[in-house]
């Protein structure tokens, strides 16, 4: 994607209405629904990452779920980030987090 010059990123964003966009997304995180959550890898790639899309979809704060996955704040951070790869242990947890969420919430509360 080429990067806009200033008057394009005005002329792309007269018409939103940043308001309702956040109003939107609000709703959406307090109904517990998760798009796409994707970063911009080194190389300039936008790849989806699936450890916080799992954290997201268990609606747990980057806290609760390192507790829960034995992990430090800063390495949750790192998955999620794309820079660092979640131990073998710790992919088959964050597949549980993912097909069930409710079980990481419970075992939060």
């Amino acid at each position: 994607m080429p990067k806009l010059n200033e008057a394009e990123l005005m002329a792309r964003d007269a018409g939103r209405d940043l308001d309702a966009e956040l109003r939107e997304a609000a709703r959406e995180m307090q109904a517990g629904k998760v798009g796409r959550v994707s970063v911009v890898s080194r190389d300039g790639r936008v790849v989806e990452s699936p450890v916080a899309k799992a954290r997201l979809t268990s609606r747990l704060s980057q806290s609760q779920f390192a507790e829960l996955m034995g992990v430090s704040v800063r390495t949750l951070q790192e998955w999620e980030q794309g820079r660092r790869e979640p131990s073998g242990a710790a992919k088959t947890l964050l597949r549980v987090a993912q097909a069930h969420p409710e079980v990481l919430r419970e075992l939060a509360a």
